[in-house]
């Protein structure tokens, strides 16, 4: 026996004439650049195998094409081209390739007041898909914000409103009474709730889109939210946080309808569905609202 000549089981047919959606490989490590910094990413590279007789796909061949996202920046150009090699080095056995890249953005955000800097994880996976019909994109981004029940600071308000009354009842009231109970503890006899909540955007991206714009989209949906979550803050940011919750009292219905308004039309989106998840403190469950929306053929 040829001792260079090595065995391809995978050469002989397959005892079930199936063709097979999907095949491929998942969790596959390699670094990447978004935004021009490094990401330690994660890749799930997979064709479909349309030969029925066939017995496997090229796996190598999809681990090695790969190589082209190398240290380099991760945008719709680059993913085309390796989606292109998929298919180029599976002729005869595949029609469709896909793609997904997942890893986390670090972004440095700065405190609200003081002059302090913190870095915060954006979880992120795009999706690209490449197949007779064209090429399709998906990214999916999380974003951490806080928010706090309107509910919960109405019933608030009534406590403290009813604490005052009966504190005042047949007294001379002076300014510097009240000044006094606002800063006592029965000036805060009751707070709201607030939770840490999570925003997940599903963006279908146009196809002639060139570079993710991450750190845009990322602003983007922080500023029509309103609080989002801090990194390193003094007494002082914690305070204008406080602040900034207190002035903006949403439910998850409220979250959701701002991220649908701030995304619907934005260049380079052609479509979404977003999820918006509060972590109640109240309840032992999560309030929860999401939204759809599609760019109207042309």
């Amino acid at each position: 026996m040829n001792a260079l000549t090595l065995p391809d089981i995978a050469a002989q047919s397959s005892q079930h004439q199936q063709p097979l959606d999907w095949v491929g490989m998942q969790g596959i490590a390699l670094p990447v650049l978004l935004e021009g910094r490094p990401v330690a990413g994660r890749c799930d590279a997979g064709v479909s195998l349309d030969d029925c007789a066939a017995r496997g796909i090229h796996m190598s061949r999809l681990y090695l094409g790969l190589e082209r996202l190398e240290n380099r920046e991760l945008d719709l150009p680059a993913l085309r081209e390796v989606l292109s090699d998929f298919l180029a080095s599976h002729e005869g056995l595949s029609q469709v390739a896909c793609l997904t890249v997942s890893g986390e953005l670090l972004l440095k955000q700065p405190a609200l007041v003081s002059p302090l800097a913190g870095w915060k994880a954006y979880p992120l996976r795009l999706q690209g898909r490449l197949d007779s019909t064209g090429f399709h994109v998906e990214l999916q981004l999380q974003v951490g914000y806080s928010s706090t029940c309107p509910c919960s600071a109405a019933l608030s308000r009534q406590l403290i409103q009813a604490q005052f009354v009966e504190d005042f009842a047949g007294k001379q009231i002076d300014h510097a009474a009240i000044v006094d109970w606002l800063g006592s503890s029965r000036g805060v006899l009751a707070t709201p709730h607030s939770q840490r909540s999570c925003a997940t955007l599903r963006l279908q991206l146009d196809e002639q889109l060139t570079r993710l714009p991450l750190a845009t989209w990322i602003a983007h949906a922080e500023k029509r939210l309103g609080t989002a979550l801090q990194t390193a803050v003094k007494r002082a940011d914690e305070q204008a946080f406080a602040l900034a919750n207190g002035q903006n009292l949403m439910f998850c219905e409220d979250a959701a309808r701002r991220l649908h308004a701030a995304f619907a039309g934005a260049p380079g989106v052609s479509g979404f569905n977003l999820e918006v998840v509060h972590a109640e403190s109240l309840h032992a469950h999560d309030a929860v609202a999401r939204s759809s929306w599609s760019r109207s053929p042309a």
